[in-house]
């Protein structure tokens, strides 16, 4: 019965974690798609230096955050929101070494925070509360 409350419990942590960095990411992602440059450029220096970058980088969230979700709610190749919750993790590591070269500290906790999420993402729906896709 404990282990029963235990994995629901587990469960529910695990959609809330994965709609949170999913939502994360997509407010991310549509923020650096659709924010004019010039706006961006206030807030994040580095855009008007490269804004290829950013175009990348706001495709990339957007992915993320897709696949953290679909996959898993439609049960469709499930197995991606293990793969999407890698590829959060990489990219947050990859962010905060951006932000650590460019001395922007201050942003640095958040990315180690949602790594820390992707990771238990990553670990809860591979080990612990897998998600089956439809027979």
């Amino acid at each position: 019965m404990t282990d029963q409350k235990t994995n629901k419990g587990l469960i529910i942590g695990l959609w809330i974690a994965q709609v949170l960095v999913a939502l994360m990411l997509l407010w991310g992602g549509y923020a650096k798609l659709a924010t004019p440059l010039e706006e961006l450029s206030q807030m994040m220096p580095w855009a008007a230096e490269n804004p290829s970058l950013l175009t990348f980088t706001g495709i990339v969230d957007l992915l993320g955050g897709l696949g953290l979700l679909l996959p898993a709610i439609l049960r469709i190749k499930p197995q991606l929101t293990v793969y999407a919750a890698y590829g959060t993790a990489a990219l947050m590591v990859a962010a905060a070494i951006f932000h650590i070269s460019r001395g922007e500290y201050e942003s640095v906790g958040m990315n180690v925070v949602i790594l820390l999420i992707a990771l238990f993402i990553a670990w809860g729906r591979s080990k612990k509360a897998p998600i089956l896709p439809k027979s």
